[in-house]
């Protein structure tokens, strides 16, 4: 079994429809219909939102990983930059390759139906995972953790550590980022339930790119001479937000928490600039979308509540309500167990 792990850039998105159609499994070889139960490798191609971002090569990680037990290959391309329009070019590469399945996070809820449509009739099985579609524009949607889970999670980390009170920002990802916009309404829905006495004063956008997010959280504190603390949704955020604090005024007095990697913000928790932030593993989560995807090209699963499938080391897994597949809540990390993970 060969893992291919091509990061393609935008730029050469034409021209590898060009020059590798229709040349991956579900040609006349071995693999193209697999409603039979399983008929030679499984040929995955994984989308992320973007390429050159830890969160998503962490995922790819763990997909690579399934792939290598259940006897399958996973190409993963994606653009340079997150944007909906950037990733149509990917699918439809996918499509015309006639790949088995496409595991994709989607940069947008809508626009890339139409071009996951075309890919889901050409015989594609269409999982995503992050970041989701409309349900009708996919088979499966691999979610991390509910969205009321995670906003509560992140809620309950800024409230702990500026004493239940005062005024906060979100820095987030892409302003139509489906994920990121879930967790925020319930961030706010859980701060107006709950925690009356913190105030949300400005909803910021670094479109998970680390240059941007690092300016807009200097602006934050600029807009915002009160601000304590900044909850940032997004593992690109968060690592920004923290290597601007960690040299200005700033560190200790203003809380930030959110959704980073270990790895990233190892050295945050350490110097005192982050105290406590969340996530799932990322590497779960593509080992998860991998398995699912395995399932449905071997007829195992339709995607129909109530599905079960076995999805290796982490056990058996139920379909629930839209072809949503749960991987489990969130988990806290901070210097008492950051140094136990390595991603």
């Amino acid at each position: 079994m060969k893992i291919r792990n091509g990061r393609i850039s935008a730029l050469a998105a034409l021209a590898l429809a060009a020059s590798m159609a229709l040349t991956a499994c579900g040609s006349d070889s071995e693999g193209g219909d697999s409603g039979d139960g399983g008929g030679g490798d499984v040929a995955i191609t994984m989308l992320p939102k973007n390429l050159g971002n830890p969160y998503f090569d962490t995922s790819t990680a763990g997909a690579e990983k399934a792939a290598d037990e259940f006897g399958g290959s996973i190409d993963e391309v994606g653009p340079d930059a997150a944007s909906p329009d950037a990733q149509v070019p990917f699918i439809n590469t996918a499509a015309q390759q006639g790949v088995d399945a496409l595991i994709v996070s989607a940069n947008d809820p809508e626009a890339l139906c139409d071009a996951l449509d075309e890919a889901s009739s050409a015989g594609t099985k269409i999982v995503t995972f992050d970041s989701d579609t409309n349900p009708e524009c996919r088979d499966l949607y691999i979610n991390q953790a509910t969205s009321e889970g995670i906003a509560k999670a992140q809620v309950d980390l800024i409230a702990e550590q500026i004493g239940d009170e005062g005024e906060i920002a979100i820095l987030s990802a892409a302003a139509n980022a489906t994920n990121q916009n879930a967790w925020i309404e319930m961030m706010e829905k859980e701060l107006a339930d709950n925690h009356p006495n913190i105030e949300l004063v400005d909803t910021v956008y670094g479109d998970d790119d680390d240059q941007t997010s690092f300016d807009k959280t200097a602006a934050l504190l600029q807009s915002h001479p009160n601000l304590k603390g900044i909850i940032s949704p997004t593992t690109v955020g968060i690592a920004a937000a923290a290597r601007y604090l960690s040299t200005s005024e700033y560190k200790g007095k203003v809380a930030l928490t959110g959704l980073g990697t270990p790895n990233q913000m190892r050295d945050y928790v350490k110097d005192g600039t982050v105290t406590a932030f969340a996530l799932w593993n990322p590497g779960d989560l593509g080992y998860l979308a991998a398995y699912a995807a395995q399932a449905l090209v071997d007829g195992d699963i339709s995607g129909e509540e109530g599905d079960t499938f076995e999805a290796g080391d982490l056990g058996e897994f139920t379909v629930g309500a839209d072809g949503v597949v749960l991987l489990g809540d969130p988990f806290v990390f901070d210097k008492s167990n950051i140094d136990d993970f390595d991603f």
